[in-house]
């Protein structure tokens, strides 16, 4: 029987030092992408930051082969899964299942934000995707639409629509 321990990889990713997109309507506000396994050993994982304004919304969805990890910590919001409805604040953990339909809006007065893991990895492809280059302290640009391919790219990626759980 060994005694040698195998060291795992680790990774930093400080303030500002991931991919960062500022995102299309409904959302708005910025994500942050700042671990994919583009940038680090593991693949069954990606997680980063997305902040949104006041009012702005995740639109409904679901994920056929994915787990979403959300934890607010900042902000105060409403959530609906599979037709649930319940508010939130700072300190809460939301865990969307495979095959669970979900939206997320701010209802508060500043901006939510919120740290999220997807696995296995893949929802970092949609913000790249549907998002535009952000440079820390850059302005938010004005409203842009989502591109008009976004159900085709959503449908490559494994996402649900509203109502579909095949």
């Amino acid at each position: 029987m060994s005694n040698d321990i195998t060291k795992g990889h680790s990774v930093i990713i400080g303030p500002d030092e991931g991919r960062s997109l500022w995102q299309p309507l409904p959302s708005r506000g910025y994500v942050d992408v700042n671990l994919t396994p583009d940038n680090m050993v593991y693949e069954t994982f990606s997680s980063g930051i997305q902040v949104m304004p006041p009012g702005c919304t995740v639109g409904e969805h679901g994920h056929k082969q994915n787990h979403e990890l959300i934890f607010v910590y900042e902000g105060t919001g409403q959530v609906k899964i599979d037709g649930k409805l319940s508010e939130f604040g700072p300190g809460t953990t939301i865990l969307f299942g495979r095959n669970c339909t979900h939206w997320i809006k701010n209802t508060g007065e500043t901006d939510l934000k919120m740290f999220w893991v997807f696995l296995p990895p893949g929802l970092e492809q949609l913000f790249y995707a549907i998002g535009k280059e952000r440079k820390p302290g850059d302005p938010m640009p004005e409203p842009f639409e989502r591109p008009d391919h976004v159900e085709e790219i959503k449908e490559k990626l494994h996402f649900m629509s509203p109502g579909n759980t095949d």
